[in-house]
């Protein structure tokens, strides 16, 4: 990619702003070119997710580079030990740790010089061995009595996160909250860092917003102003395997060749029957991948979450189905194929199984691919499309085939 570099007239602020539009490959690969101040200054205004994705796709030589020089600047280095996708991944060093007997004029003396450099909302109390023992909002240290001690005026016992809990788990936790920042400890309670609560918002909202991506193939770091090249890498892998699917659902539509050249008014129904049993399995993922996100899967048994589901699919094909019923036999009439009313029939057995099928299948997909070990969301559209178009299309044929040939 050729590197971004700001022109002697362009504002930093706007030259940042183009990085932000990048994906995290694109811009780790621009910020190699730059000058070292450069690169520190634009990974500071980048948003802590994307910020630290990006770090950590620099070579080796560059992250030294910056550890060296910006620690001071950068407090989330250090945290892509952590898993993708968990708290510690937007972990920053806490801005202001003090002992439980700090004095507060003394506390209000060394902050002075911390908040020259660092936004300060929390003041922690730490346990000589790091155990997080209280935290003090800046307010009340502010309104506190000098000869007091940060014992006196702190918060015992304050909710915390675990470095290692997921974004989702994360979000449930702390959406009745709204605290400004959250400190993080290890399971022995000892303090890590800290949080910001818009930090964690903005990287659910790219998380969600990457979902509806991820369903039909698209890579969840791919942005608008990602290159074609990458883009073209990202998204073909997918497209090939839904070709190579789409000659699969081909090759059972053409088991029935026989029954469609018999039949000719079979072929007008296909489009008909594959795209109600796709709609509905579509339903049914989005459902079923919204209460994973929310964890009422845990809540709710997989049995009767696809129970339900086979029950919607099961209703909602009987009352299309019989519009498409009535459809059948008027066109088939007409057209003087077949048996009209047994093809009516057909019709609308067909939807009715297809869209039971398809509700269940579009509930089990993400389901399978979350025990093995997948994204749920990854390119799950593209498989369950495939299987409502075999089942719905091939259910239909082998019907007809039986029932009026």
């Amino acid at each position: 990619m050729t590197a971004v570099a700001p022109d002697t007239l362009e504002p930093m602020a706007r030259f940042t702003e183009r990085f932000r539009a990048l994906d995290a490959h694109s811009a780790a690969a621009a910020m190699v070119a730059l000058p070292l101040d450069q690169a520190i200054r634009v990974l500071a205004a980048l948003p802590v997710g994307q910020a630290v994705m990006a770090h950590a796709l620099l070579p080796s030589a560059r992250q030294r580079e910056i550890a060296a020089e910006a620690a001071h600047l950068l407090p989330w280095l250090g945290s892509e030990r952590f898993p993708e996708g968990s708290v510690g991944r937007l972990l920053e060093a806490p801005s202001a740790v003090f002992s439980a007997a700090t004095r507060v004029d003394s506390a209000i003396a060394a902050l002075r010089e911390i908040v020259k450099q660092r936004m300060v909302t929390y003041v922690f109390v730490t346990a000589s061995d790091g155990t997080l023992e209280g935290v003090v909002a800046f307010r009340e240290l502010v309104f506190a009595d000098a000869s007091q001690s940060l014992a006196d005026i702190m918060l015992r016992q304050p909710f915390t996160l675990r470095p290692d809990m997921l974004l989702v788990d994360a979000m449930r936790e702390v959406v009745t909250r709204h605290y400004p920042v959250y400190p993080v400890c290890n399971e022995e309670g000892r303090l890590l860092g800290m949080v910001r609560g818009q930090v964690l918002f903005e990287q659910q909202a790219f998380e969600i917003s990457a979902q509806a991506g991820a369903m039909v193939g698209v890579e969840r770091e791919e942005r608008m102003a990602t290159p074609w090249g990458r883009s073209f890498r990202f998204r073909a892998p997918w497209l090939l395997l839904n070709l190579l699917t789409v000659f699969i659902a081909a090759a059972v539509v053409g088991v029935f060749q026989d029954a469609i050249d018999r039949i000719v008014v079979l072929a007008l129904f296909l489009p008909v029957v594959a795209g109600q049993s796709g709609n509905l399995g579509a339903q049914a993922l989005a459902v079923t991948l919204r209460a994973m996100t929310l964890g009422e899967v845990r809540q709710l048994r997989v049995a009767r979450l696809l129970s339900k589901e086979a029950w919607l699919g099961c209703l909602n094909g009987t009352v299309t189905g019989a519009l498409a019923a009535i459809t059948m036999y008027i066109v088939a009439a007409r057209q003087g194929e077949g048996d009209p009313l047994w093809l009516a029939i057909v019709t609308l057995v067909a939807m009715t199984l297809s869209c039971a099928l398809s509700g269940v299948i579009g509930a089990l997909v993400p389901l399978l691919l979350k025990r093995a070990g997948a994204d749920p969301a990854t390119a799950s559209a593209i498989l369950l499309s495939t299987a409502t178009d075999v089942i719905s299309m091939g259910g239909f044929l082998a019907l007809a085939t039986w029932w009026v040939l």
